[in-house]
């Protein structure tokens, strides 16, 4: 049995009592900010913008192919950002940081 991090789980917790308020579920964050984060953090592996030059493969998708998946929400783009994988470097992003990231990819998300 796996468990679940303390750090994941009230993740989890909070971002579930923010979605049971409309006003506390918008995305809060910088996105002009995220994409400097992402330049800083991301842009090695990953294209961080449309069009954008990069290494992005099929096994490193870009953050824009990110922002179109389906599954693809700001709940799931936290838990993501702050749960280690074995393909990519472990960044301890702060608060703000993941904030401002998860606002930079929710922001190419096309509206549909």
């Amino acid at each position: 049995m796996r468990l679940i991090r303390p750090r994941t789980l009230a993740a989890l917790a909070g971002l579930a009592l923010a979605g049971a308020s409309p006003a506390l579920a918008q995305t809060v964050g910088d996105p002009v900010a995220g994409r400097r984060i992402a330049e800083v953090w991301c842009a090695n592996c990953h294209v961080i913008a449309p069009g954008g030059p990069g290494p992005a493969t099929d096994a490193v998708p870009s953050l824009p192919a990110v922002a179109q998946r389906a599954a693809t929400t700001e709940l799931s783009l936290r838990v993501f950002l702050q749960t280690p994988h074995a393909n990519m470097p472990n960044y301890q992003l702060s608060r703000t940081e993941t904030d401002d990231l998860v606002a930079y990819i929710l922001s190419m998300k096309q509206r549909r």
